[in-house]
């Protein structure tokens, strides 16, 4: 797709200077329209989601063995080449992040944590013990999201969507002060929750150098967004990535989405990728390759619009005329014994970490 969006035109940079100054990354992000290679990142990260099979699997394997902590999947991105890693950071006690830290020191690796936000004051306690353990393990990045489930899933109304709105708000306004205690950002990812705009709109209402984005280079054609505009609109604020390609099916209530190795999908991965580094020269990609059966995606069904407002036909043609354009048979997982997903899931990732070293441009 195109990021020409008639309802949805590419928007102006707002606040996109004073964001990337009181982010550090200051003036320096906007010299460039081509960035010189000492900016490019050498090996793309991995995110834990990728081997969603093999994290603490109980499948016996022999050549596959289940990583039961952030140790033993470090050491196996770094044996097949990747840079860092992104994982979730909870219930990490000082001691395991100091050994996190000492392994990623002794790999070369960098970290990223994964953390939730809390539902309520009460919860601030444990987010400040897991932000203070993440950075003594060396992360000064962690992602979040705000809702968890798909939007069109879990919420069955706008005035629904309202009130998560309104928690979601209220969560990153409690959370800034431990952000900026520790000085480590938090990146809310764009999770099949928000559409791009209104991220935005939060991000501005939380006005904080220390809470941006994690951008996902796929989720936003759930919504109906075209992924270029998606990332014009985020990149202005982004700290951090998953970056995967996506094939797409029909079917009769909407359309098919699978997460694809990068490269055999639709997506414009360079496009996408030189925004982010236009915007942040420090911003990491992380490979989020999840294998698993195509996500239905209901968009032709009334439930699906209940959590909308202003979302038209206009925005919907677009995304119905590329599914029928660009179709093809989606891989399932139905039918593959625990060893054979194994070896997939393993196929997925090694691939794409091939596809990101030739082509990408952060080599």
């Amino acid at each position: 797709m195109t990021n020409s969006n008639p309802s949805n035109p590419t928007p102006p940079p707002l606040d996109r200077r004073k964001f990337l100054k009181a982010a550090s990354f200051g003036a320096l992000a906007m010299s460039f329209a081509h960035l010189p290679d000492f900016f490019k990142q050498e090996k793309m990260g991995i995110v834990v989601h990728s081997y969603g099979v093999r994290w603490q699997s109980k499948t016996a394997s022999d050549k596959y063995p289940a990583f039961m902590d952030a140790i033993d999947f470090m050491k196996h991105c770094h044996a097949i080449g990747a840079g860092g890693i992104q994982v979730g950071v909870r219930d990490w006690k000082e001691d395991f992040a100091k050994k996190v830290r000492d392994h990623r020191e002794r790999l070369g690796l960098y970290l990223e944590g994964s953390i939730a936000l809390p539902k309520k004051q009460g919860d601030v306690a444990s987010f400040d013990h897991e932000v203070k353990s993440a950075r003594e393990a060396g992360a000064s990045v962690l992602r979040t999201v705000s809702l968890g489930p798909r939007r069109y899933e879990a919420l069955h109304s706008y005035h629904e969507f309202q009130e998560f709105q309104n928690n979601a708000l209220t969560a990153l306004q409690l959370v800034e002060p431990v952000l900026k205690k520790y000085r480590v950002r938090l990146a809310v990812e764009n999770h099949k929750d928000w559409r791009a705009q209104e991220l935005v709109d939060i991000l501005k209402k939380v006005d904080s150098e220390w809470i941006g984005v994690t951008l996902d280079f796929g989720n936003s054609l759930a919504l109906l967004e075209d992924p270029l505009y998606t990332a014009n609109t985020l990149a202005p604020f982004v700290f951090s990535t998953h970056i995967k390609d996506m094939a797409v099916d029909q079917y009769e209530k909407g359309f098919l989405l699978s997460e694809v190795p990068l490269g055999q999908g639709i997506l414009d991965l360079q496009a996408i990728a030189r925004l982010c580094r236009q915007h942040n020269p420090k911003v990491t990609f992380n490979l989020e390759m999840i294998t698993r059966n195509p996500l239905e995606i209901p968009c032709l069904t009334h439930g699906y619009w209940t959590t909308f407002e202003g979302v038209s036909g206009m925005e919907l043609a677009p995304v119905l005329k590329l599914v029928r354009e660009k179709k093809t048979t989606l891989p399932r997982i139905d039918k593959l014994n625990a060893e054979e997903l194994l070896a997939e899931e393993e196929k997925n990732v090694t691939l794409s970490l091939d596809f990101s070293k030739n082509t990408l441009i952060f080599n």
